[in-house]
């Protein structure tokens, strides 16, 4: 699938035996002349978590927040299940989104505020209950009950948002840069977290980040934009190693760049010719070079004292 292509109109829905859940067919987002997200097409698979990645004004926003029917697109079609959910309002898509501000209700105390997407679905009672507190033990809230959101330190009030999230079991879970407001420490804390609440309840994420190592930390794969399109699209350990683009291992952890000339097998740089693995490749190119690449041998000859 050429993911900077654009589908043709009239896509019928996927296969069940082969549906993802969520299929992204030439979804594109036009406002005026400029192109916020360039037709590209983009699957997630059950229980997958997928994080997109990229810098400020790369399109992720924008991207998030068609999916969850924030947005309308320009052009394209959005498949959730394998039904078209393209012009389905936000509120039937049954998608659940944990914010970077974690949007809790400040008078409402912390059970009452995982209870509200029950109540809101008309849950009984006991049903409603029962998976509040299952929701809060799972996140290490079950004995803050009672407690308003004032009361909280910033990574339980993310807890809270999380269980929220969880409480009514979403076919997708979009998550907006939920760790940004956190410092360092807590951060790293909450990843674990995250990743853990993942792989206990099996449930499919879409991550928002412009954070490299939460994004090479957290996923299964990593969806990378840059300028209203998609760079590359793979595992942390694929686009690491085998970046699709300068930008790309630019973006992505710490690299050093030679620029040069290949002639004959050989890389002619400013600071000499460097020889290369056997390829048929010529003209300008780059060499990246990771730091964990590097080997030192110990010296030969005399040295300087």
């Amino acid at each position: 699938m050429d993911q900077h292509v654009a589908a043709p109109s009239g896509v019928a829905p996927l296969p069940v035996a082969t549906t993802p859940k969520l299929a992204a067919r030439g979804i594109a987002k036009r406002y005026g002349a400029v192109d916020a997200l360039l037709p590209m097409d983009l699957e997630v698979a059950p229980g997958e978590f997928l994080t997109v990645l990229g810098p400020s004004g790369s399109g992720k926003t924008t991207l998030l927040q068609i999916i969850a029917g924030l947005t309308e697109p320009t052009a394209g079609r959005l498949f959730i299940d394998g039904r078209d959910e393209t012009h389905t309002p936000a509120h039937k898509r049954g998608i659940g989104v944990v914010f970077q501000n974690y949007a809790l209700f400040p008078h409402l105390t912390v059970e009452e505020n995982v209870s509200f997407p029950l109540q809101m679905r008309r849950i009984a009672a006991a049903e409603l209950r029962r998976k509040v507190l299952a929701a809060l033990e799972m996140v290490g809230l079950g004995a803050m009950l009672d407690r308003f959101p004032r009361e909280l330190s910033g990574g339980q009030q993310q807890r809270v948002a999380l269980a929220r999230c969880f409480v009514y079991e979403p076919a997708l879970i979009i998550m907006d840069e939920p760790l940004g407001a956190l410092d360092r420490k807590l951060r790293e804390t909450m990843q674990m977290e995250i990743k853990r609440l993942h792989r206990d309840t099996g449930a499919t994420i879409m991550f928002v980040t412009h954070d490299q190592e939460e994004a090479l930390a957290l996923s299964d794969r990593i969806c990378l934009l840059d300028h209203a399109r998609i760079e590359q699209l793979g595992t942390p350990q694929e686009i690491y190693e085998h970046p699709a683009s300068l930008f790309v291992a630019d973006f992505i952890g710490i690299s050093n760049v030679l620029r040069g000339r290949i002639d004959g097998g050989i890389l002619v740089t400013a600071d000499g010719p460097l020889p290369l693995r056997p390829t048929t490749a010529t003209g300008a190119a780059a060499l990246v070079i990771r730091p964990e690449h590097i080997e030192i041998d110990p010296p030969t000859g005399p040295t300087i004292p």
